[in-house]
């Protein structure tokens, strides 16, 4: 799709400096500009490069004025990066907007579904599904029996959504992801060995939820596992059953949750979080990167370490943990001189 600076200008209500008929189809950054790219200028220490860009168009701030000659067409407006992060949006939207059902794939004759449905190939939807409008289902996914899925969600392709779980609109499940399996549940033998413990709850994802590429949520035991409104759940993240998960959390990679554990609203998870299970994390809680929690967390807590303490009292301990051999040195040349005297 082929945009001029004119149409561009439109949509983000701003002005073009230059040829308004130039026209782009590609995204670029403005030190890797080429004709027909697309770039914006925002951060001043790139500034340099919008004399020497290739890039047919740049958004730039309306406060920007050049101090030489400026190929590049712009398009000033009041935000750079704000439009720009719009144009991506934008581009995205029409990058994804497909609709059909290829072939081959099976869609159950129980499963419904609302307008312009994308299924892509080698997709499997089973028994009494229920599928919003303007779905995307991309090749080799599966949904399994009575799944939900509202509008505008996307499941990219190889994502595995199994049965019973309820998913909101204007989702998105990326690949490999896995909804809805077993929860680890074992109870010990006699004998040393374990016995499953059916695992016969769902998964509920509310609206506005993404869920990072093989990141997987285990259905519950007894109930549900919650993953609240506007959730962003990085890749590679382990979430075990009957955990519930606060509206607009985040949570970076490889961190693992384990069951029954309670996560607030608005809290900032680092990667390679371990959080033990039956705590209670509170509301606007922070957690550092490889910190290791075992502790309910009240609300506004920001914490490092493992066992995690308060970041406070880490950064304190950590002076004088890197400072340990000078300290250790120190105390065995007071005892040599004490035991001298």
């Amino acid at each position: 799709m082929k945009f001029t600076a004119q149409q561009i200008a439109g949509i983000l209500e701003g002005d073009v400096d230059g040829n308004p008929d130039i026209e782009v189809s590609k995204l670029s950054k403005i030190e890797e500009g080429f004709e027909g790219a697309l770039t914006f200028l925002a951060n001043p220490k790139y500034k340099h490069h919008i004399y020497t860009t290739k890039a047919s168009i740049t958004i730039v701030n309306k406060s920007f004025v050049p101090e030489h000659e400026v190929e590049t067409t712009m398009i000033k407006v009041e935000d750079a990066y704000l439009a720009f992060s719009k144009i991506l949006e934008f581009y995205n939207s029409a990058k994804l907007n497909k609709s059909g059902i290829e072939s081959p794939s099976f869609i159950s004759e129980s499963a419904t579904f609302g307008e312009n449905l994308y299924v892509g190939a080698f997709s499997y939807i089973a028994d009494n599904v229920v599928i919003g409008e303007n779905v995307k289902i991309y090749p080799n996914a599966f949904v399994g029996e009575n799944v939900v899925i509202g509008d505008n969600t996307i499941v990219f392709a190889g994502a595995k959504i199994y049965s019973d779980t309820i998913i909101g609109s204007h989702c998105v499940i990326n690949s490999g992801a896995i909804i809805g399996a077993d929860g680890f549940g074992f109870a010990p033998n006699e004998d040393g060995g374990y016995s499953k413990i059916p695992q016969i709850g769902n998964v509920i994802i509310e609206d506005f939820v993404d869920i990072g590429a093989a990141t997987t949520i285990d259905r519950a035991t007894l109930g549900s596992t919650i993953i609240r409104k506007g959730v962003k759940l990085d890749n590679q993240i382990q979430i075990a059953h009957n955990v519930e998960i606060g509206e607009n959390t985040v949570v970076a990679a490889q961190t693992g949750v384990a069951g029954s554990t309670k996560i607030g609203k608005h809290c900032q998870i680092g990667g390679q979080v371990g959080l033990a299970g039956h705590i209670t994390i509170g509301d606007n809680v922070r957690i550092q990167a490889q910190s290791g929690i075992a502790r309910n967390v009240k609300d506004n807590e920001v914490l490092q370490g493992s066992p995690a303490i308060k970041l406070s009292d880490y950064n304190k301990a950590y002076v004088h943990f890197k400072n340990l051999p000078t300290i250790v040195k120190n105390i065995n040349d007071l005892e040599k001189i004490n035991g001298n005297s």
